[in-house]
């Protein structure tokens, strides 16, 4: 048995779950979300919790196993609760600020970085260089957080960058001018 499959998965007050046609569909508060499932896998729906099943014992079947629950999990989080990932921009003149619906970034390039911010998602600028990123799809919050790091590293020797806000960058120690 799959240890992360045989968890049940929790379903919050005002929730909806429903699996028509190999779609599972959940919708909350925050919104409405589908995703298609492979029919080896059952869901059964019980006293606030929807347990996942699968009908045989094939090695890819158990892969799905632990997939489907999870992906199940991560949508009722989403609906109920959302996603959300801060970045961290440092650097002197760096800076980031939300226009409709384009995120556009000063990073020390010769052109000023503009990026569209895809619906489902919002990003909001704090004024100490931090953007939140934040929606009901974690892979989708996760994808675009990733692009944004993407446009300037964090560089190991100043420091400078788009980093994860929990993310540690290894320091290196830079040349000395002593021969």
């Amino acid at each position: 048995m799959s240890r992360i499959g045989k968890i049940p998965v929790k379903v919050p007050q005002g929730v909806k779950v429903n699996f028509q046609d190999e779609v599972m569909t959940v919708e909350g508060p925050k919104g409405k979300l589908t995703q298609k499932y492979h029919p080896v896998i059952t869901f059964e729906a019980g006293n606030g919790e929807i347990a996942v099943d699968r009908v045989n014992e094939e090695k890819q079947t158990k892969a799905f196993h632990g997939l489907y629950r999870n992906l199940l999990n991560n949508m009722v989080i989403g609906v109920s609760t959302g996603f959300s990932k801060a970045l961290i921009i440092t650097g002197v003149g760096y800076r980031a600020e939300v226009q409709g619906n384009i995120l556009s970034m000063s990073l020390g390039y010769s052109n000023d970085v503009f990026v569209g911010i895809p619906d489902g998602i919002t990003v909001a600028v704090e004024p100490n260089g931090k953007v939140v990123v934040s929606g009901i799809d974690k892979q989708q919050v996760g994808e675009f957080a990733s692009q944004i790091r993407k446009l300037r590293l964090p560089e190991p020797y100043k420091g400078k960058g788009i980093r994860y806000e929990d993310e540690q960058i290894r320091r290196k120690v830079g040349k000395s001018g002593v021969k």
